[in-house]
């Protein structure tokens, strides 16, 4: 039998309040965590496509999610609730934990488990990024925050696939606005999503997301529309002269649907 495709996290260290004796409460301590998982399917069918494929934030977000739930007693409990949170993810078939405690002794002590069904259930985290339609010589709010670039004024080519020419205009515009802004462009889900979970701003350009999408449009307003809806946004602001009217939405669309005044 075909041993399966892995990815890992090693000498992943943090430091948590943690322990089951009194000496060891209200004291931080280091904790080292290795993650092996055995993928679902082989990384020779992931086409070089970050999305295609279990993303290594996977693993630190579930040590981050795990240590945050609350505080643990014993590391086997920690191990169980970090292996929990990684399987919850579709693409990982096994997971393997190790945890140790690197301040108790003269040398490492803790636990390692090897499970293919939790035995604890998943936090999970969703991140319910903001997102902007914005536009020229609008203001950009403080904050995590993924940047929907407005339309490039300039005429486009004719001729070919109108749609996918204006997609690939908007991605010009999101490197343009990038480099003014000096913040980083996301063009695949998994850099959306890490940008969320992480508090950072960051210019998204569409072409790679959405370009079989004709749902998404191909407006900024569609496109932001679209993109709030698939990353479950908390809130989403148009860049709009003072009296224009808000662009219609999905009634079901759960973000807060909000404007900052272009100048």
């Amino acid at each position: 039998m075909e041993q399966a495709d892995r990815i890992f996290l090693r000498d992943h260290v943090l430091s948590a309040d943690i322990g089951a004796f009194q000496s060891e409460r209200g004291l931080e301590q280091r904790l080292r965590f290795n993650i092996t998982v055995n993928l679902r399917h082989s990384v020779s069918g992931s086409d070089d496509h970050v999305d295609h494929i279990l993303s290594y934030d996977v693993l630190t977000q579930a040590v981050t999610t795990a240590l945050a739930d609350q505080r643990y007693n014993l590391v086997e409990t920690l191990a169980e609730k970090i292996a929990a949170e990684v399987l919850a993810h579709p693409r990982a078939a096994q997971v393997a934990v190790t945890v140790e405690k690197l301040d108790r002794g003269p040398g490492a002590l803790g636990v390692s488990i090897t499970r293919r069904a939790a035995r604890l259930d998943a936090t999970g985290v969703t991140a319910e990024p903001a997102i902007l339609v914005h536009a020229a010589g609008a203001p950009i709010p403080a904050g995590g925050l993924i940047i929907v670039p407005s339309a490039p004024g300039l005429p486009l080519p004719q001729g070919g696939n109108s749609r996918r020419i204006a997609l690939l205009a908007m991605d010009q515009a999101a490197w343009a606005l990038a480099g003014a802004l000096d913040l980083e462009v996301a063009e695949t889900r998994t850099e959306l999503d890490a940008a969320a979970l992480s508090g950072q701003q960051v210019v998204w350009a569409p072409s790679r997301l959405t370009a079989d999408e004709a749902a998404a449009g191909q407006t900024a307003e569609t496109l932001g529309i679209w993109l709030a809806t698939r990353l479950q946004a908390r809130t989403l602001t148009f860049a709009l002269p003072k009296d224009a009217p808000l662009p219609a939405t999905d009634a079901d669309l759960p973000a807060r649907i909000d404007r900052v005044l272009v100048p």
